[in-house]
């Protein structure tokens, strides 16, 4: 098992380019089920995820292979329509082949997920979407079989905005016979891409990225030809963290300035200055950081994914910072290794008050899931000494080689095994 130990104190500067954005590319390599034939999808991550995805894709019978940051997939053949415990445990975004499956199989037979432990994130939106198309849904012993001869379009409202679940909804009604309305549809930019991915590939789709989606069923659906997934806003707010946290001065090349508006935001207000240029979003960090407090709201408010990256900078701010998780009820399991570096966080319900300390010092830390991992590193950047990271495993599977991309922004940043 790998770690990654980190000498803290390095100012970081210079250029980094965001890598194609990992919760998009994964419904759109899971929606090549719909599209018999040759599938070739571009900008695709090199990350743990992926290879979990791709492999989920090959016990079905699909083929998959990367040239560069290109995956080229072979639908043509979908034999197994299952997607076994062993594998959808480790990520819980494999989920998202059971609207596909059942659309172009008939029937699915996926375990229920696993993924990061920050929250319950049941599947119940998934199930009651599917059973308004039409399909027959069973939950036995920890597999959700669905069947359905052709699903039917239909209206659904999620009774909370759900990503994941709007997407398996909305691959599933891409074939559906007539129309489908999903509304309180989640309007992630992750959405929207893959929105577009399968309008590329012959699918009617009208009103990704807001709250109503509508879909006109399509009787088959074209392989996709070289769709490039959406750049990454979370790895792109996360090195605009590590600017602000280590009084750097980086410009993010390839990230989406509407995409990361809030982190923007809430970065401008701790005394980071933050400019859009050509190709990117510069960032200078401040000496003093201000504290600011923060609330985590579906898009466009501010990204749950990036509490614990933004509570690693409130750390080391200039007065008392309060943090409101809405979105998990578990997501401050971060919290007791930001305090071993000495970082002064006390969680009261779904919140947390930081006072902010002037240092860190490092330590050794276990990371304990995936933004998690970016924090501590963040948190590494700034402390005082040597800290070490370990188990960042979970690091792998959302960020690709994120040590090798600080290290020439000036980190002294290591990756060795455990």
């Amino acid at each position: 098992m790998d770690k990654l130990i980190i000498e803290g104190g390095a100012t970081l500067k210079g250029r980094v380019k965001v890598s194609g954005a990992k919760n998009a590319a994964l419904p759109i390599i899971a929606a090549t089920l719909l599209a018999p034939g040759k599938n070739i999808i571009g900008n695709v991550p090199r990350l743990r995820d992926i290879s979990t995805m791709s492999k989920l894709l090959e016990t079905m019978g699909v083929t998959v292979e990367r040239d560069g940051d290109s995956l080229k997939i072979n639908a043509s053949s979908v034999s197994n329509p299952t997607a076994p415990y062993e594998l959808v445990k480790t990520m819980r975004a494999s989920v998202l082949v059971l609207g596909p499956l059942v659309a172009c199989c008939k029937e699915a037979i996926v375990s229920l997920p696993g993924g990061c432990a920050i929250g319950a994130r049941p599947i119940d939106l998934h199930l009651k979407g599917l059973e308004a198309l039409g399909a027959e849904v069973k939950l036995e012993h920890g597999y959700v079989h669905a069947k359905a001869k052709r699903l039917k379009g239909a209206k659904f409202v999620f009774d909370i905005a759900t990503v994941t679940g709007t997407e398996n909804i909305m691959m599933a009604a891409v074939l559906a016979e007539g129309k489908t309305i999903l509304e309180n549809a989640a309007r992630e930019p992750e959405v929207e891409d893959l929105a577009k991915a399968l309008i590329s590939m012959g699918a009617r789709i009208t009103g990704a990225g807001t709250d109503t989606i509508v879909i006109e069923g399509v009787s088959s659906l074209q392989p996709v030809n070289g769709y490039k997934v959406m750049p990454d806003r979370i790895e792109a707010a996360t090195f605009l963290c590590a600017a602000a946290i280590t009084n750097g001065d980086l410009l993010v090349s390839n990230a989406i300035p509407e995409h990361v508006e809030a982190v923007t935001g809430k970065l401008t207000e701790t005394g980071s200055e933050i400019s859009f240029e050509e190709g990117g979003i510069r960032v200078r960090g401040p000496e003093t950081v201000r504290a600011a407090d923060v609330r985590t709201m579906p898009f466009p408010g501010f990204p749950t994914d990036m509490q614990a990256q933004i509570m690693a900078l409130l750390s080391v701010a200039d007065g008392l910072s309060v943090i409101s998780e809405t979105i998990f009820e578990n997501r401050f399991m971060h919290v007791s290794e930001l305090v071993r570096l000495g970082a002064d966080i006390v969680v009261e319900g779904r919140s947390a008050v930081v006072r902010g300390v002037k240092y860190l010092d490092g330590a050794p830390v276990m990371a304990t899931d995936l933004r998690a991992s970016a924090s501590l590193v963040l948190a590494g950047l700034r402390a005082r000494g040597l800290t070490e990271v370990s188990r960042i495993y979970h690091l792998d599977r959302g960020y690709e080689s994120i040590e090798k991309k600080l290290e020439t922004l000036g980190a002294r940043i290591t990756r060795t095994r455990e």
